[in-house]
């Protein structure tokens, strides 16, 4: 079949944004502004324009909503069911974004009507959307397991006991403390620093911070990530 004989369809891409806040995984969704569904809560998402690529297309749809440039990302797969949108024939792909939330433009995302909300917190979502964020939440503690892809979602200086409540989260299932810590600290990946977080005791966990520089040179000699 010719090109200008082939039918025409929308391409979408859709955001799954992960950030990590008061030891809760967290997921930014927006209240959708048009029809079909307007008022429900939908992924942060946008139409592939002319002359964009769909990674261009959800970096851009991430910084508009974010105020983030470098924002870790991946895709995630294809959605194209046939009636998937009620609104047209809509090809939608996936990307899932891993962001600190201390770092986005929380007035950016207030304009676009983002809310950051802990998966427990999760409403119903348009169109084929909660399958988009089980598939995420797959994809991410499959990744997890084997790359450091957790201390995107942390800040600089973390403890470890902030490192494995986010691991927990990510599982959804408890962690042994001390396995933990011997397992992380045997990496060697880890800068100690001479600073301590008192938010929970007064004798304070030390802060440590990730060094990717040494990871990378480690993973060249060998060393398999695994937590």
């Amino acid at each position: 079949m010719p090109y200008e004989s082939a039918p025409r369809h929308l391409v979408a891409v859709d955001c799954i944004i992960f950030g990590f806040e008061d030891g809760k995984l967290k997921l930014l969704i927006i209240k959708r502004k048009v029809a079909p569904m307007e008022g429900a809560w939908s992924m942060v998402g946008g139409f592939v324009q002319e002359g964009e690529s769909t990674n261009d297309a959800a970096t851009r749809v991430l910084q508009q909503t974010t105020g983030i440039q470098d924002i870790y990302m991946d895709q995630l797969m294809c959605y194209g069911d046939v009636e998937r949108d009620s609104g047209a024939r809509v090809i939608s792909v996936a990307y899932y974004a891993l962001i600190r939330i201390s770092e986005h433009d929380r007035i950016l995302a207030n304009q676009h009507g983002a809310h950051w909300l802990s998966l427990h917190q999760i409403p119903e979502l348009i169109f084929d959307h909660t399958q988009m964020l089980n598939d995420a939440l797959a994809r991410l503690r499959d990744k997890a397991h084997f790359h450091p892809i957790g201390f995107e979602l942390l800040p600089e200086k973390f403890s470890l006991p902030q490192l494995r409540n986010l691991y927990e989260e990510i599982y959804q299932r408890p962690l042994d403390k001390r396995n933990f810590r011997k397992k992380i600290l045997a990496m060697d990946i880890l800068e100690k620093l001479d600073e301590k977080d008192k938010s929970t005791s007064k004798k304070g966990a030390h802060l440590y911070r990730f060094d990717k520089k040494k990871y990378n040179a480690l993973t060249e000699h060998g060393l398999v990530f695994e937590i």
